[in-house]
């Protein structure tokens, strides 16, 4: 979860509540789900853990100081910008961006004059949107200007990498963008982002002056913000429109709390995008939902009527149209994280505060237990501890190369998978559908340690199946491995077939082709006819690919049918 540094004076000054304590601050972080993790007495510096990682705008001292105040006066704040007539600065996106970087959205914010711990908290505002809302730069990167070099309109266009040169931040002489990539520190950082093309993005304005190379790195000229600098050019680069402009719509919320005057910009693309070729931004793109007032007293156990939900939500930043039956809500611009009504219900009791409703003792009494699955998890075990192996606890959550790729399953039946939408790391981007590569990377990392290695593991899997409603089933499985000179495929039976002995589970072993096995040497564990698990002597490519320099061999069930006798 997002934690951020927040300077106790500035915070009073955002507060407009005088000189506030840090004992006041933590009474209100309950508004923000939050918790006050340290409090520096010396620099009056609070660190704040935040714990919805659905709210970016709350990822700033600006964001949490603007919920507060909500709460405190019971509405939100107006931000005539959003509503502003037609802008005279505009952004003009060129042909071809469209697979690479395609989305920008800027606003010019004039009037506040940088301090420098207002300085401090844009950079770590910054960071903290590009990096975790924008998964490394990747979905959503921000870049902060200093407007009076900046001559409109400003291009946003593709180059290549010989093409252009300018100064980056950090850097004293002028380089081209190919060079940047290879040699700047963020150019090594954020540059594989650009991988694979052949032009990479530039924004420049009207008399060709670089501003950046997005998502890597400003111009040191024109993207060096200072203390004292009191008119920037805010923009946001991106992959995703509608989280390029809500980025860009908190950070115009963000800078007119501190004083700034907002004027919109106007983006014109080449050709139509989901909200039209020629985009305002920032821009209001929030759409009404009505909620059923039974929905919302149901979830919380009472009964308030509309007017009450209303005023609550109102006091925690929403546009409210209440009626008899249902209250027609409609989130703030900087906010975009209502998904269901559940959303809008755990805002209402944020709002009223959790200390006023009345709490109900359970009217039932129940005594908890182990699940059959997991008692017969248990015994597994024990009996695998007993047969010599240790155990191992590995992350469901791994990457297709250990999965597929160095399992040698190519595009096989085997290699179907569930993947995470939207995966913040390709390390972390599957739900495994076996044991084994979990059981092999543990083994990589063992190789000075004596042999024989024998290891197992008892954890959930992820099982496509189609005829699933959810098409996935998620299985709990056993695997073990046994890694030494001299493993054969008579070892790791005479364990399978022990294990399953004092299981009395009984089975036969039909012969199976497998890609990640040696031919012939793999067989498919059966049990009244259905297939459960796997076993045989490890493909030496398989262990080539996880650097693995002994013979290996495993099994691999699934504990679900063990436990339905």
């Amino acid at each position: 979860m997002p934690t951020i540094s927040i300077n106790l004076k500035d915070f009073s000054q955002l507060l407009g509540q005088g000189t506030i304590t840090a004992e006041r601050v933590e009474a209100w972080l309950p508004l923000v789900k939050g918790e006050l993790k340290d409090h520096d007495h010396a620099t009056g510096e609070l660190r704040i853990e935040l714990q919805d990682s659905n709210r970016p705008d709350l990822w700033s001292c600006e964001g949490i100081a603007r919920q507060i105040r909500i709460a405190l006066a019971g509405k939100a704040p107006a931000y005539p910008f959003f509503k502003a007539k037609r802008p005279t600065k505009r952004v003009m996106v060129s042909p071809g961006l469209e697979p690479i970087r395609p989305y920008v959205a800027a606003c010019t914010a004039v009037g506040y004059r940088v301090t420098g711990e207002g300085l401090t908290q844009l950079i770590q505002m910054q960071e903290k949107l590009a990096d975790i809302f924008g998964r490394k730069r990747r979905t959503v990167s921000i870049g902060l200007y200093r407007l009076p070099g900046i001559v409109f309109p400003v291009t946003y266009t593709l180059v290549k990498p010989d093409e252009a040169r300018f100064t980056p931040l950090g850097f004293d002489e002028p380089m081209s963008l190919g060079e940047i990539l290879s040699v700047h520190p963020k150019g090594v950082e954020y540059g594989p982002i650009l991988a694979g093309h052949d032009r990479v993005p530039l924004l420049r304005d009207a008399e060709g002056q670089v501003l950046s190379l997005p998502p890597v790195i400003n111009s040191r000229e024109i993207g060096e913000v200072r203390a004292g600098d009191a008119e920037l050019f805010v923009e946001v680069t991106g992959t995703d429109l509608l989280m390029v402009i809500l980025t860009l719509n908190i950070l115009a919320a963000n800078l007119a709390d501190r004083g700034a005057a907002i004027e919109p910009v106007e983006v014109v693309y080449p050709s139509a995008t989901t909200l039209g070729k020629t985009v305002r931004t920032p821009l209001d793109f929030a759409k009404a939902r009505p909620i059923p007032v039974k929905t919302i007293e149901a979830a919380l156990g009472q009964s308030f009527g509309a007017t009450p939900i209303a005023r609550a939500l109102t006091a925690y930043g929403y546009r409210v149209k209440p009626s008899r039956e249902t209250v027609i809500v409609k989130l703030p611009p900087y906010r975009n994280d209502l998904m269901h009504a559940v959303d809008v219900v755990e805002d209402v009791a944020i709002s009223r505060g959790y200390g006023q409703f009345t709490p109900i003792m359970p009217s039932q009494f129940t005594v908890g237990g182990l699940s059959r699955v997991e008692q017969v998890s248990d015994r597994i075990r024990d009996l695998m501890i007993g047969l010599g192996f240790q155990e191992i606890i590995s992350n469901i959550l791994t990457s297709r190369q250990d999965l597929c790729d160095r399992m040698r399953l190519g595009n096989t039946a085997w290699s179907r998978l569930v993947e995470v939408d939207n995966a913040m790391s390709q390390s972390f981007s599957c739900l495994r559908q076996w044991i084994v590569p979990s059981l092999l990377r543990v083994e990589s990392a063992s190789t000075r340690v004596f042999y024989p290695h024998r290891v197992f593991e008892v954890g959930e899997i992820a099982v496509p199946d189609p005829a699933d409603a959810q098409g996935a089933r998620t299985v709990t499985a056993l695997g073990g491995l046994i890694a030494h000179a001299g493993a054969n495929f008579s070892e790791i039976h005479s364990c399978l077939d022990l294990l399953l002995f004092y299981l009395d589970y009984p089975y036969q072993l039909e012969p199976v082709a497998h890609p990640s096995f040696l031919e012939g040497r793999a067989g498919r564990v059966l049990s009244n006819g259905r297939a459960v698990g796997l076993i045989g002597e490890l493909h030496p490519e398989v262990l080539e690919h996880w650097q693995i320099g002994m013979p290996s061999v495993i099994f691999e069930l699934e504990v679900d049918p063990l436990s339905e006798k």
